[in-house]
């Protein structure tokens, strides 16, 4: 902004308030501190900044902090939060990705010591997803507080269902510290199928189930969904300000591959293509915000995989790929986004030139059953998929609604 621009603005602004002042018998002070007062109370609060709600609840015990490098206060990580606080934290869990969240998808996280605070870290990825007896032995309360997306294949829900169960048969607490979900403001995609089940889809919701992390464990618990039908002591500390129809920017990206608000918004219809030979844009700069194979040599634009944090070995690696890019798309924010776009899929599937060789197995482990991928193959619009998931999405409905904390 030159000089010019900026006096101009200034002026204008100080003209405004002088009007606004000789108006009102309110000093300038008074007013600005209700402006300032108005936005705090519109400010949306995460459950790990309502300290006065929580540190109640964990302190003179000894604790289990389940986390990762999505679990901050402001520039503060909450494990250092609690521990300049004397809480007696034990021992970290940390989901896919790592407690520092730079480890590729599905890549073993081993065990470790934090190198800043000499924390034990458990990982609760690869073979060992459930805190074990021995774990636990020296645990009376866990944390949970991990960034969500909203969308049944990503991990961080199924490791908060096991780690409900570990602590309900061992009678610990679960205070599960809520955040907002960024997909929280709709529901859409096939619900899951009992033969379906694995570590990217373990309950019976649609691919984007609408409900924040705190939302989806009181669910877990209410519909037994725990061996057993077993019960956790759950606590669940709301966010303060928020509904599901306010738009949420997360302040530090969830996963490697999902940078940005963009990716975020894509994820739930791209990820589809982890089950085909297509590339998502994964060791590159601009995960899940575009696709591509060599063979689409029809399109203009172009990518390249290479190996990266977060990208070790990333499908299609060092070779050339053509497809489209998504994220210059000014479009793509909350307010757009409100179902899941198969066209992509879809499309691909028609001009992929090895059409037997299309869906891996991996494919049907994502979409929660066989039929999304028999109905792209026999040549269904994706209005006419969407029009089987709707019976499903309507009980689901009802079954949410229940667990709902944020209705408006």
């Amino acid at each position: 902004m030159n000089s010019q621009v900026m006096m101009k603005t200034w002026s204008i602004f100080f003209i405004v308030f002088q009007v606004a002042f000789a108006c009102s018998s309110t000093p300038p002070k008074t007013i600005l501190g209700s402006v300032a007062t108005a936005v705090e109370e519109q400010r949306i609060v995460i459950g790990n900044e309502r300290l006065e709600d929580y540190l109640p609840l964990i302190s003179n015990k000894k604790v289990g902090f389940v986390g990762n490098h999505t679990s901050m206060i402001d520039e503060l990580h909450l494990v250092d939060s609690l521990l300049n606080l004397g809480v007696n934290l034990v021992k970290v869990f940390s989901p896919e990705h790592g407690f520092r969240g730079a480890a590729d998808a599905g890549e073993k996280v081993s065990n470790e010591i934090d190198a800043k605070n000499g924390l034990s870290i458990i990982s609760l990825y690869g073979d060992n997803k459930k805190p074990s007896t021995e774990q636990l032995k020296d645990v009376e309360v866990l944390v949970f507080d991990i960034q969500d997306v909203g969308v049944r294949f990503y991990t961080y829900i199924s490791t908060l269902h096991y780690v409900m169960e570990a602590a309900a048969e061992r009678d610990i607490q679960v205070v599960v510290l809520d955040r907002p979900n960024p997909n929280g403001h709709y529901i859409d995609g096939p619900i899951l199928e009992e033969k379906y089940k694995s570590f990217i889809g373990l309950h019976p919701v649609p691919v984007v189930h609408g409900m924040t992390i705190g939302e989806y464990a009181q669910m877990i618990n209410g519909e037994s969904w725990l061996k057993n039908g077993i019960s956790c002591d759950l606590t669940v500390i709301k966010c303060k300000n928020y509904s599901h129809q306010k738009e949420y920017k997360v302040s530090v990206p969830p996963s490697p591959n999902l940078p940005n608000m963009n990716s975020i918004y894509l994820y739930p219809s791209l990820c589809f293509f982890e089950g085909t030979p297509i590339s998502v844009g994964r060791g590159t700069d601009a995960p899940f915000q575009q696709f591509g194979h060599p063979s689409f040599n029809k399109f203009q634009y172009s990518f390249t995989p290479l190996t990266a944090e977060g990208a070790k070995n990333p499908k299609l690696n060092g070779t050339k790929c053509f497809g489209l890019d998504l994220s210059d798309q000014k479009i793509v924010d909350a307010r757009n986004w409100k179902k899941l776009d198969l066209s992509y899929l879809i499309e691909c599937y028609k001009i992929y030139p090895e059409k037997e060789n299309y869906f891996t197995n991996f494919f049907n482990l994502l979409a929660g059953n066989s039929s999304l991928k028999e109905a792209i193959i026999s040549g269904k619009t994706a209005s006419e998929i969407r029009a089987g998931w709707l019976d499903g999405l309507a009980n689901y409905q009802i079954t949410r609604e229940k667990y709902l904390l944020y209705k408006k």
